[in-house]
């Protein structure tokens, strides 16, 4: 038997996973598509459920299609009792990612039929996946402060809605708006690592809400989906604008990572940021500036001329945190928020993957002994 030489990639990267339509990047030009169309058209002329259809089902829908797709997820935002019920018990103290990822995969209980080549079935698992996270994130967050769930607003919109369910106030127009892009910003970004989990999960026809579940589990991790959270945490460590440039010098001459600058794929300034920073300045002329808008516009501007010859520059991290923030959203929600959004993407990963389905088995490349002798226990 000839043995096949398998160069190694730490974190496979570069290495192609698979083949998808469903979005593209390209890191040099700053360039982001979902099924062709610009980010910024998108995020301009559309609207978060209009985009998830798109990337889902792969065009964009017509007026009755919209409205139908809008009309079923409206009808599946509530939650049934004893998912509430269960999210009670979660202790208070408890992330709400870690509320999200077991209420997601507790879905599979009550939704457990699993007819994975019947497209009503993937239809309705896609639309009560997209309607029941928004509640079950703002459930947990009224639920951890010893309140009842606040229950969907059937006059609001998918963004508004969510907005309202974390107050019980309706929220300004342009704020809603605002949130309405940041998920469809949010919604797709090609095969990163929550994707990449949902996929593999998706691989071994388990159901889909096991894949959501997992794609969850991956985007906790702080070196994927946290980072807009350290951004806000930095912007309060830095404190005022006097004290930026000793801060970034400081990082610089210690080589520290400055959080929310950089990214593996970009090496200009990533699209999303440019949309965000737009957003950014409409939301705080709307709702008054503070200087926390202040300090990132002068960080912006420092990190830029010092580290931008070396393809560093903001990321989609660096604006979202100040969003959420003005908002009046937590920050340990922020991470929750982009799962919000990913759930789109991951939906349409999981119905692509179905379409041409084989299970992930990759290889390795053994580091370890042979031929290793066993020792009796008396013995070690």
């Amino acid at each position: 038997m000839t043995a096949t030489f398998c160069e190694y990639k730490p974190g496979l990267e570069g290495i192609p996973a698979t083949k998808s339509s469903i979005s593209h990047v390209d890191g040099n030009q700053g360039i982001l598509e979902y099924r062709g169309i610009d980010i910024k058209e998108l995020a301009e002329k559309g609207s978060f459920l209009e985009t998830s259809y798109l990337l889902i089902w792969g065009k964009l829908p017509s007026q009755e299609e919209l409205r139908e797709f809008e009309i079923d997820i409206l009808f599946h935002r509530r939650i049934k009792y004893r998912i509430r019920d269960m999210m009670k018990c979660f202790p208070e103290s408890g992330h709400p990612m870690d509320a999200l990822q077991t209420s997601a995969a507790a879905l599979g209980l009550f939704y457990s039929r699993r007819a994975l080549d019947d497209p009503e079935y993937i239809r309705k698992a896609v639309v009560r996946l997209m309607a029941k996270i928004p509640t079950m994130v703002a459930a947990f967050h009224q639920m951890r402060k010893g309140n009842d769930a606040i229950k969907p607003n059937d006059e609001l919109n998918y963004a508004a809605n969510f907005l309202y369910m974390l107050t019980e106030k309706e929220p300004d127009p342009i704020a809603a708006k605002v949130f309405d892009v940041c998920l469809t910003l949010h919604a797709e970004h090609t095969i990163n690592a929550s994707t990449f989990s949902a996929m593999v999960t998706a691989s071994t026809l388990t159901d889909p809400y096991g894949v959501v579940a997992s794609a969850v589990g991956t985007l906790a991790g702080p070196l994927h989906g946290g980072a807009n959270e350290e951004v806000l945490l930095m912007l309060e460590e830095i404190g005022s604008v006097a004290n930026v440039r000793p801060f970034v010098e400081e990082h610089i001459a210690k080589k520290k990572r400055i959080m929310g600058f950089g990214h593996r794929v970009y090496k200009v300034k990533d699209p999303r940021a440019t949309i965000l920073q737009e957003l950014a300045e409409k939301l705080f002329s709307s709702m008054g500036y503070d200087r926390y808008y202040d300090i990132a516009l002068e960080l912006e501007r420092l990190v830029s001329e010092k580290l931008a010859h070396k393809g560093i520059y903001p990321n989609v991290d660096f604006y979202s945190g100040l969003v959420y923030r003005k908002l009046g959203i937590p920050t340990d929600l922020f991470t929750p928020i982009f799962a919000i959004a990913r759930v789109a993407g991951w939906l349409a990963h999981w119905k692509e993957q179905l379409a041409v389905n084989r299970i992930f088995r990759p290889t390795q490349v053994y580091a370890g002994k042979h031929n290793a002798p066993y020792i009796p226990i008396a013995e070690r």
